[in-house]
């Protein structure tokens, strides 16, 4: 049995699917089981509530950990971590983030680094997967892109190795079910590097109009962040990880999706071309 967490979420609905798909006896830990990916086992579980969590682990041999970004994620993870290892879970997959060249600031992997630790300290096998920034982010511009407004960019011409969500859950499931990937920190990233103004002409081309960005700068759009109601953190995290990409601090493309998979990574366009409707509302 393998335990899917963050199985609402992109990855985890990714992963989920993917396993689902092979007809590997799958269960997804949910707080909300009406949102739960059809095709598997639903447990209700809460991380701050250890009985649940156990109940959750019981008879799990492999779990797959995508705990969502924010304040709470060390906590989260320690628990997860401790409920895995106590129900005798022979391998942990934890989901985190591409190490980054520090530039000042907040730190944006910060709250992945406890999760880490207990993952490697835990006597389990385990694996880190660690991408870069998802294609799917691109989404935040979606209605931009149908109104004609001009596409925010927090990081000028600063390029980034975006990898293809579905890319980082198929490694995923090579970890939980196939040997030789035990112990070990996979940097994943797409095949290029690429900025917004990137993406954005990408996007142009697909949808056969022009479309314009606008530079916003980092610390702007972190106080248009806690003005919409952010979390003061998060959004000084935001702005550093966008500080960090407009200064050239990005880590370069690596060769573990497709040494893996077997198959090159795919670019941001094919991943474009895919969901374009979530750019045109059709």
């Amino acid at each position: 049995m393998i335990l899917i967490t963050g199985a609402t979420g992109t990855i985890g609905g990714h992963v989920t699917r993917l396993l689902t798909g092979r007809g590997e006896p799958v269960r997804v830990l949910v707080r909300d089981p009406a949102r739960a990916p059809a095709g598997a086992g639903v447990v209700r579980a809460d991380y701050a509530d250890p009985r649940s969590l156990a109940a959750a682990f019981d008879g799990v041999t492999a779990a797959f950990l995508a705990t969502a970004f924010g304040p709470a994620l060390p906590a989260h993870d320690l628990a997860l971590v401790e409920a895995a290892r106590a129900a005798g879970v022979k391998k942990v997959v934890k989901l985190s983030t591409i190490p980054v060249a520090a530039t000042g600031g907040a730190d944006p992997g910060a709250w992945h680094r406890p999760g880490e630790r207990a993952v490697a300290a835990g006597g389990l096998a385990w694996t880190l997967l660690r991408p870069a920034g998802f294609a799917s982010n691109s989404l935040a511009w979606a209605e931009a892109v149908r109104t004609g407004a001009p596409i925010p960019n927090f990081t000028g011409d600063g390029t980034h190795p975006v990898v293809d969500p579905r890319d980082v859950a198929a490694v995923a499931v090579a970890a939980l079910t196939s040997p030789g990937h035990e112990g070990r920190s996979h940097d994943l990233t797409g095949p290029a590097m690429v900025s917004v103004p990137d993406q954005v002409a990408t996007l142009a081309r697909l949808l056969g109009r022009p479309l314009e960005t606008v530079d916003v700068p980092a610390a702007a759009a972190r106080d248009q962040m806690v003005a919409a109601g952010a979390d003061p953190v998060l959004a000084d995290l935001a702005a550093s990880g966008w500080a960090m990409l407009r200064d050239g601090g990005s880590p370069g493309v690596t060769d573990t999706v497709p040494r893996i998979l077997g198959r090159p990574a795919a670019t941001y366009a094919t991943w474009a071309a895919d969901h374009l409707t979530a750019f045109t509302g059709n």
